[in-house]
């Protein structure tokens, strides 16, 4: 039995922010339970509703001495789903109203984290083979098992793994200030360690001293090594490229299914989405007070609204496509430019745009299973989930090739009839527009060749499942099995 435990700093149902949290949470209970024993550490933070931490049973305490200071360590623990998730409590820390409170503060606080989930190992008695972390926050774990940890016989044999979930985010402050919270000595300040220009940075400590490294998918993976997307350390990306492999994440494909989803009137699969998606699309148009018509092309919009995700692409056209016979629907919140110049397109064209300024888990299943065509046009995207929730309910992507949008949405080729949605090459507002166009001519007027895509969309597998395996396969090559 491998045992690999998984530290991250948010995971569902517990705290979320962001995709992380859907990977901590989603990913452990698919591994193969009779040959790993997969087991999540995260912080009790004040945050988490009272309906889980009613649930959760104390284990033990201790004090834990990092840099000049002690502190205490409690732990507790769930079952949740079939997994092991254990919360480390410390109120001074991990109080507030929110997981991140931005700046140093957070550093100091998961420098306490990330040797506290070491620490609690041995009194909990689980000695992990591979311990998994998770971005920035969880940078630290790597250091000091090859650091403060590395002497004794319980931690001498275990390994550990760094995933990115976005490299644009790496924990950075000047080295006198992450030196007295982490603890660590002035050999790890050296610019082939932690020390980032004049600065420390917690993700390049993971990514120098875990055993191997991980993004989200493959063509991050290449991406990441490049001085456009590396953010700075596609020097350190290069370097570890041969311990480095790009895994696309998945989603959840009991939350996910249009064949049962709660949110949606009409519930359809791959045989008779061709009736109930247009029911859908009526409903929806009805509830947000679009003009009611079900041929018209729904193109819909689940996102932050930031220039990481091709805002300013949209901003520069979105006249044009206002003018298209098309409907928009956007929901998401972010920079005011983008919330109210979506809001005064939704004012002049109350027809057929609709702005929801605010995000709705309910509204944002109703659009994947209402809509024709999902837009997503990133500047950059290490995984990207909307493409793969768009895909499951037959709502085709039209994507920029970046990141894990290039490696999940097989562009429509019409020469050879293969295709899972449309996508562009350059950061190009005119390229995007072209695509949508082309989209549209395909809907209006090869409707056949839509719904075949819709077939072939539907029936693609990105559930947590098959990452799983790979996942499996990284561990068995890093333990020599």
């Amino acid at each position: 039995m491998k045992k690999i435990l998984f530290a991250a700093s948010e995971c569902v149902p517990f705290i979320k922010t962001g995709g992380l949290a859907d990977v901590a949470g989603s990913l452990p209970k698919c591994f193969d339970k009779e040959n790993y024993d997969v087991r999540v550490i995260l912080p009790k933070y004040q945050c988490i509703p009272e309906k889980w931490k009613n649930q959760m049973q104390y284990l033990n305490h201790f004090y834990m001495d990092i840099s000049w200071r002690s502190q205490y360590v409690g732990i507790f623990r769930i079952e949740y789903e079939g997994v092991t998730f254990y919360f480390i409590d410390n109120e001074y820390y991990f109080n507030g109203p929110k997981p991140y409170a931005g700046g140093k503060w957070d550093l100091e606080k998961f420098a306490f984290f990330s040797r506290a989930v070491l620490s609690a190992l041995p009194v909990i008695g689980f000695q992990p083979d591979v311990v998994h972390c998770h971005d920035w926050q969880t940078g630290l774990i790597p250091v000091y098992l090859k650091d403060t940890f590395h002497g004794g016989d319980f931690y001498r044999n275990m390994k550990s793994v760094m995933t990115i979930h976005n490299l644009k985010f790496q924990g950075v402050w000047d080295v006198k200030t992450i030196q007295d919270y982490s603890g660590l000595s002035d050999y790890y300040f050296t610019p082939d360690k932690l020390k980032d220009y004049d600065n420390g940075n917690y993700l390049k400590g993971g990514i120098v001293y875990a055993d191997a490294v991980t993004t989200v998918s493959e063509t991050y993976a290449e991406e990441i090594k490049t001085p456009f997307y590396g953010e700075g350390l596609h020097g350190l990306m290069s370097a570890r490229s041969n311990c480095l492999t790009g895994i696309v994440n998945g989603i959840d494909y009991d939350d996910y299914n249009p064949e049962t989803d709660e949110n949606l009137p009409y519930k359809y699969n791959v045989k008779n989405f061709r009736n109930n998606k247009k029911k859908n699309k009526t409903e929806l148009q009805r509830e947000l007070g679009l003009r009611e018509d079900p041929n018209v092309m729904m193109i819909g919009i689940v996102s932050r609204l930031t220039d990481q995700k091709g805002f300013d692409l949209i901003e520069c056209v979105m006249e044009q496509i206002c003018s298209d016979a098309v409907q928009l629907v956007i929901l998401g919140t972010g920079d005011a430019k983008y919330e109210n110049m979506f809001r005064h397109y939704d004012w002049k064209y109350g027809d057929s745009v609709s702005a929801n300024i605010y995000y709705s888990d309910a509204l944002s299943h109703k659009i994947y299973g209402s809509a024709d065509a999902f837009l997503m046009p990133s500047l950059f995207e290490p995984c990207g989930l909307s493409q793969l929730m768009s895909l499951r309910y037959g709502t085709l992507p039209i994507v920029r090739e970046t990141g894990g949008l290039k490696d999940t949405v097989v562009p429509y080729n019409e020469y050879e009839g293969t295709g899972t949605g449309f996508s562009f090459v350059n950061y190009n507002a005119h390229e995007m527009l072209n695509t949508v166009r082309y989209a549209e001519h395909v809907y209006y007027d090869k409707k056949r060749e839509w719904n075949k895509m819709i077939d072939r969309a539907m029936v693609v597998d990105f559930s947590w499942n098959t990452s799983a395996r790979k996942y499996e396969k990284l561990y068995d090559g890093l333990l020599g099995w």
